[in-house]
């Protein structure tokens, strides 16, 4: 007990200014007032610290671990809608807008876990709370929900794009049959997929195994990234898009564009849990682990964005791989790795959807198991039912990053860094932060209303199935 007082002693609050200025800050712990390191050696200290934060931190990994846990988040399904990205913004302004929120999101990524340092919080919502009072936790939970919503119906749409592709490639006269031939109908197997394998992964209290299949979803990324490189340059002409206008400096959905770039690079929700995923959690190794995955992630995106739309141009289909060829033996492949993928990730989007709920309306109350039924369900079906009605994952990709990815990647980690630091707002530190937050703003606002409007006037791409 002696020990736990002595550790909360160490970890009072002490101005962001005084903590920055600190040599060694960028190498201490999250604990504020911790030990601090320079070289990559565990200290005495340093095992200290791990006593005082409990077992669980025998579990955690090296960076690599990390690496690849942070790059799955942002490798997701977002990277299949890039080149469709690009065909809305214009070539060049679409390949620059990737790099640079890259280059955002990699600076904000980090924000997260360094105001968590510098408010003494440990979880993004409590930083957020710290900074900005109870609306600032609301608002916290709200975008991580309609992120996680929106996710979770991209990944419904996504089944139905690939699932019945494979299928019928596989069986191509199953289509015939009165019966079997509804198993290549989009509407029937993303309900199949949802009432048998979804849900009941969903309904798990306890879903930690299914958050370690990072790396067999990156190997799925993998192939599905080399397909679209391998058979982009093969494809049919009578697929491929006009070469008209290719290298088109910048159009007029650049916003929208900019809503589905920051939806496949959002990851900071997750920030705080790949951090403590650490062994020995310090800034500067969190900071190599975030440098590596952008970097990668950024290589991955921009590979496929650029291959994609090239080959399709004015063709190019908020699903890249709905552009091929539907017996093309290669792209099956990584359609069924996709779907596959999609049918075991949705569980772990509806877990942070009900985690909000049961924060936001059941906090302190018992566990109780119709509600906790009820809940997923409605979380499940409501998703399933916005999936049957569109089959433009495009607008989808859109909404989710326009609304709750600009909030949680830009408007968030910028306006707390902006409020913990003290000074001018024009001074060196505090002027980025503003310019990220005033960016995310408008990029919320512009982005939704802008592909509200188009989906309302019936522009864009095919919306309804």
């Amino acid at each position: 007990m002696s020990r736990r007082k002595s550790v909360d002693t160490r970890t009072a609050f002490r101005a962001p200014e005084e903590d920055l200025e600190m040599e060694d800050s960028v190498s201490a712990p999250l604990l504020a007032g911790g030990p601090s390191r320079r070289d990559s050696a565990i200290t005495p200290e340093e095992l200290d610290l791990l006593e005082i934060e409990g077992p669980d931190s025998a579990s955690r990994g090296g960076l690599v671990e990390a690496v690849t846990n942070m790059a799955n988040s942002i490798i997701g399904a977002g990277i299949i809608g890039l080149p469709y990205a690009v065909a809305e913004a214009g070539f060049v302004m679409g390949i620059f807008l990737i790099i640079a929120i890259a280059v955002i999101s990699d600076w904000t990524i980090r924000l997260v876990i360094l105001t968590s340092k510098l408010s003494g919080k440990a979880s993004y919502t409590e930083t957020m709370d710290h900074c900005f009072g109870p609306l600032g936790g609301y608002s916290v939970s709200f975008f991580q929900f309609i992120f996680a919503f929106g996710g979770t119906a991209a990944f419904h749409v996504i089944i139905g794009d690939t699932i019945p592709r494979v299928i019928s490639y596989i069986f191509p006269t199953l289509s015939e049959h009165a019966i079997l031939g509804l198993l290549v109908n989009r509407q029937v197997v993303i309900c199949l997929c949802t009432v048998f394998i979804s849900l009941p992964l969903s309904l798990h209290r306890d879903i930690v195994k299914l958050s370690k299949s990072s790396g067999f979803a990156l190997v799925s990324m993998g192939v599905i990234v080399l397909s679209v490189l391998f058979r982009s340059v093969a494809v049919d002409v009578s697929l491929r898009g006009s070469s008209l206008d290719t290298f088109s400096l910048v159009k007029p959905g650049v916003f929208q564009a900019i809503g589905v770039i920051s939806f496949a690079y959002a990851c900071h929700h997750n920030s705080n849990y790949i951090y403590r995923s650490i062994h020995v959690p310090t800034l500067d190794r969190f900071n190599t682990v975030t440098h590596i995955s952008t970097g990668v992630s950024l290589i991955a995106c921009l590979l496929v964005a650029v291959t994609g739309y090239v080959t399709f141009t004015d063709k190019t289909q908020g699903n890249i791989l709905n552009n091929f060829a539907e017996d093309d033996w290669l792209i099956n492949i990584a359609r069924f790795c996709f779907g596959a993928n999609m049918s075991t990730t949705i569980p772990l989007e509806v877990f942070v959807c009900r985690e909000v709920i049961d924060e936001s309306f059941y906090k302190g109350k018992p566990f109780n198991q119709t509600r906790h039924v009820l809940v997923t369900c409605a979380i499940v079906f409501s998703t399933m039912l916005l999936a049957l009605t569109t089959c433009d994952l495009g607008i989808v990709l859109e909404l989710s990053g326009g609304l709750a990815a600009s909030a949680l990647a830009f408007i968030l980690p910028a306006g707390a860094y902006f409020t913990l630091l003290s000074g001018p707002w024009t001074s060196r530190k505090k002027l980025p932060a503003a310019i990220i937050a005033a960016f995310g703003a408008v990029v919320l606002v512009l982005s939704c209303g802008l592909t509200l409007r188009n989906a309302w006037n019936g522009e864009g791409g095919k919306t309804q199935c």
